[in-house]
């Protein structure tokens, strides 16, 4: 009686635990299930994603001026890796309406200026000499008028000071504007003009000897036309050539050959020379320093005379 009470005891206890256990795996599976339906969609990242470095994810970026920039260590256009800084190397390039173009005058090249620049004020002395007929190194012959100066050696620069229109300022607010006909050697220093003493005259005493002063290059105001002068001994197999009364520096003066334009030497007398005779007595072009080209037919070679054009640079 006693065995029989006991075993159905524990097939109760077994049953309960049975229940117990299947009670727990339904709970298991219906947290399961919820943890399951709460997830996000498997194809979002669950953490956060690694930073990216700025570079990276500018591949498009624009520099400066419109170009494109390829950042470092990404790949070029062409395929291969592009230095450090290639995105600088480029310069910008100003919109129009930060560099308007200039207004291009005819026959006009870009600005040929050698030492003695437009538009710039020099700091030196004036020094003054005997001028006698105003003949220098420039070989112009006698000046019309005594207004004239020497330009140091350095600023000469082998003639191309020659014919320059300079307006000098001394420090007691005199100013002249002379012309330069002359070199002045050393031991006249680079800046100094030594003036004809009747040019020296107006800004100070003779007595004074050197005066400090700034000058700079003008375009003065003429009527005057240039005229071109073949030197003594000049023919078709050999010529020098000289232009007289420009109103600008001539920075390059050019004959016409059968194989184009030819640009000649330039002596330190102030004579562009063709030593093969090419080009001599056809037509010559001359340039200022400013840039502008002006064209001259008709000019035979006829040594040591001046033979007068109707031309004459633009007044800046």
């Amino acid at each position: 009686m006693n065995t029989s009470r006991q075993a159905a005891r524990q097939r109760r206890q077994r049953r309960r635990l049975m229940l117990g256990g299947t009670s727990a795996l339904i709970a298991a599976g219906v947290v399961a299930y919820l943890v399951m339906a709460l997830l996000p969609d498997r194809n979002v990242d669950a953490g956060p994603a690694a930073a990216t470095p700025l570079a990276s994810t500018q591949v498009k970026a624009t520099a400066a001026g419109g170009e494109r920039a390829t950042p470092t260590g990404s790949p070029s256009p062409t395929g291969s890796p592009t230095p450090t800084g290639a995105a600088t190397t480029k310069s910008a390039r100003p919109s129009p309406t930060h560099t308007p173009e200039p207004k291009q005058k005819p026959a006009t090249t870009t600005v040929q200026a050698g030492r003695i620049q437009p538009h710039t004020s020099y700091r030196g002395v004036a020094t003054a000499y005997e001028a006698a007929d105003g003949n220098g190194a420039c070989l112009f012959g006698p000046s019309p008028d005594l207004m004239i100066a020497a330009m140091n050696t350095t600023d000469y620069e082998t003639s191309r000071a020659c014919g320059a229109y300079v307006l000098v300022h001394a420090a007691n607010g005199k100013s002249i504007t002379v012309r330069i006909t002359n070199e002045c050697p050393l031991p006249c220093a680079p800046g100094q003009l030594d003036l004809s003493q009747q040019a020296f005259a107006k800004l100070a005493d003779l007595k004074v000897g050197r005066i400090p002063i700034t000058w700079s290059l003008v375009s003065p105001s003429t009527s005057n036309k240039i005229s071109i002068r073949y030197k003594t001994g000049s023919s078709r197999y050999w010529c020098g050539i000289q232009a007289i009364g420009h109103r600008n520096p001539v920075a390059s003066l050019e004959v016409r050959t059968t194989g184009g334009w030819r640009r000649l030497p330039r002596t330190s007398y102030n004579y562009f020379i063709s030593a093969d005779g090419s080009g001599c007595g056809s037509a010559i072009r001359l340039t200022d320093i400013y840039g502008e080209r002006l064209t001259i037919n008709g000019i035979a070679v006829r040594p040591n005379v001046a033979q007068p054009t109707q031309v004459q640079f633009a007044r800046h």
